[in-house]
């Protein structure tokens, strides 16, 4: 017969401490996607479907390119949160663990990959 107390079950089995400000977290960066996003739709709209030098040249001022950037890097990292709170409710183990290193790498790979494009094009 064990003689555990319902303390001693419940133990590891808690909060892990970071929940909050990873909340905090996702809703900051929802925020800032709620003004980028329609910001950036506002200002590609207008260079949609333009030919190539003229996009350069648009994205070349620095209003549309900091837009563009800003919704690359917080779109990411918004996507990094979302999807490790989602892989740590639904996976368990090794699986887990790989799975969350694989979509960091990932979302940081495209930030860095995006945010190259960006440079290469206002350049």
């Amino acid at each position: 017969m064990r003689y555990l107390t319902d303390r001693k079950r419940a133990e590891g089995l808690g909060s892990a401490k970071s929940g909050t400000l990873h909340h905090w977290h996702m809703m900051v960066s929802a925020v800032g996607l709620a003004i980028l996003v329609p910001l950036f739709i506002f200002t590609f709209g207008d260079i949609l479907g333009a030919p190539h030098e003229e996009v350069v040249a648009y994205y070349s001022r620095p209003f549309p390119a900091i837009v563009a950037g800003l919704t690359i890097l917080i779109g990411l990292y918004h996507f990094k949160n979302g999807a490790q709170i989602a892989i740590e409710d639904y996976t368990h183990g090794i699986v887990r663990k790989l799975s969350i290193i694989a979509v960091t790498c990932f979302s940081y790979g495209l930030m860095a990959t995006g945010l190259y494009a960006l440079i290469r094009l206002a350049l």
